[in-house]
């Protein structure tokens, strides 16, 4: 058996983990897309680093676009098996992946007209909207904590990873031979103290594990509270500089936290009065599936539900769903708050306001989680004084603002806490994966001191494991 990196290796994008087994079959764990790569990012998104016809089923961690995003090409370019997630893995992704299409559609559209006039061939998308209807239709829900067999070769099983709603770690059962080898693959990791979701739960002991590692260099400031720091930068671009502050969140999960802050604010008299947009189609079908699946709330929740039985809307919350409604916002002076994805800034209708907004110093642009290097957001985070958006040049005027301490990738200690329940000295490898390589090399330190023998693979590597 041999296991290949095909992504999120060495960098936090792109999850793809090929298992090939001696009688040829493959399980591919993930397919997500590349983002915020820089002009590589189309071409890592194009090609796999293996035939996608040979896979015989996939295996899905969860919903977010760098996780499940190539899932439509993967099944456009001959892939023909199912892919295994839980129930609102299942339904997050058939949205983020119809939404991935749209998005590609519109942005060829764009630069094939730039590329008209510069009598330059056409390109086409990724994939289309219809194949990521198709893609969808591949997709089986299992809930968590029940062993579920795929073939002869392979038994499964998914247990909260605590990181969005749907989310899991992945354990197989892998037999050939007549031995059976136990690999764990964390998929993200969340937060033990998640202000929304269930803690990551304990995971049957593994002879290899796959383990993310995007802040395994970082501990979270719990010092100051979500809402707290939400309310500094409200208070901060609308109140005082009377401009529009601009933020930007992924669809999936921060979308959800930002709002439970902003109820939560409400509840405690402290929200300002000013008007709130969650300018993101996406964000209202996501919000609306986080909704529908209560029994993934913890117990906070649970509680704030006796009482509130909507803990995501507030006074002044309104939902921007046409294109015209969020052109619009850029002929307001404000003040007002726009919370639209992506979380990076690379694409979706944030990058449109950020371009519409950056040159002015009334305004501020919020980013509330991790950014790969090259993208936009990360770009602004640097503090960069002049940015390229859709080919055009602009000064960046706007205060930018980031709350690092909002994300749901669980830090050093949640990674550590999350591999507690294992017996260090049953653990052949571990392998670390979806983390910047500097990252990784100082939490392959802290692992390795308590035992751990760890790897961190490079893009397309492959390893015999045995």
């Amino acid at each position: 058996m041999k296991i290949a990196f095909h992504g999120a290796a060495r960098t936090v994008t792109g999850s793809k983990h090929l298992i090939t087994l001696t009688n040829g079959k493959k399980y591919l764990l993930d397919c997500g897309m590349f983002q915020g790569m820089g002009k590589e990012t189309n071409a890592m998104n194009r090609h796999f680093g293996f035939n996608p016809e040979e896979v015989t089923a996939m295996i899905l961690s969860h919903a977010h676009i760098d996780h499940c995003g190539l899932t439509p090409k993967l099944v456009a370019d001959g892939f023909k098996g199912n892919v295994y997630c839980t129930p609102a893995t299942k339904e997050l992704a058939a949205v983020l992946m119809e939404d991935s299409a749209g998005i590609q559609e519109n942005d060829i559209k764009y630069e094939n007209k730039r590329r008209a006039q510069e009598g330059l061939p056409y390109l086409k998308p990724l994939y289309t909207t219809d194949e990521a209807l198709a893609a969808a239709d591949r997709f089986v829900k299992v809930e968590y904590d029940n062993w579920f067999t795929i073939d002869e070769h392979i038994e499964v099983l998914f247990t909260d990873a605590g990181h969005i709603i749907g989310s899991a770690a992945v354990h197989l059962k892998i037999k050939e031979n007549g031995k059976t080898t136990r690999l764990t693959f964390s998929g993200d990791v969340g937060r033990y103290r998640d202000v929304i979701l269930k803690s990551p739960a304990e995971f049957p002991q593994a002879d290899y594990i796959l383990l993310e590692s995007t802040y395994g260099d970082s501990l979270h400031n719990t010092a100051v509270t979500t809402p707290d720091q939400i309310l500094h930068w409200v208070e901060k671009a609308c109140i005082q500089k009377k401009g529009k502050l601009i933020i930007a969140a992924f669809s999936v999960g921060r979308t959800q936290e930002i709002l439970f802050a902003l109820n939560q604010l409400e509840l405690e008299g402290r929200l300002p009065a000013v008007p709130y947009y969650v300018d993101s189609p996406l964000s209202v079908k996501a919000t609306e599936i986080v909704k529908s699946y209560p029994k993934y709330f913890n117990r906070t929740i649970q509680k704030v539900l006796e009482s509130d039985n909507d803990p995501f809307g507030f006074k002044g919350l309104k939902f921007v769903k046409s294109v015209e409604e969020s052109k619009m916002l850029n002929f307001s002076n404000g003040p007002f708050v726009i919370i639209s994805a992506s979380g990076m800034a690379e694409a979706g209708r944030v990058k449109h306001h950020i371009s519409n907004n950056i040159e002015s110093s009334r305004n501020t642009i919020l980013l509330t989680g991790y950014c790969e290097p090259n993208s936009l957001g990360a770009k602004l985070q640097k503090g960069i004084k002049e940015v390229k958006i859709f080919g055009v040049e602009h000064e960046v005027n706007a205060e930018i603002g980031s709350i690092r301490s909002m994300s749901a990738h669980g830090d050093y200690d949640d990674l550590c806490q999350f591999l507690a329940c294992q017996n260090v000295k049953e653990v052949k490898r571990l392998f670390l994966v979806h983390g910047e390589y500097e990252v990784q090399f100082e939490f392959k330190q802290r692992l390795m001191k308590k035992g751990y023998e760890v790897e961190i693979p490079e893009l397309h590597y492959e390893i015999g494991l045995g």
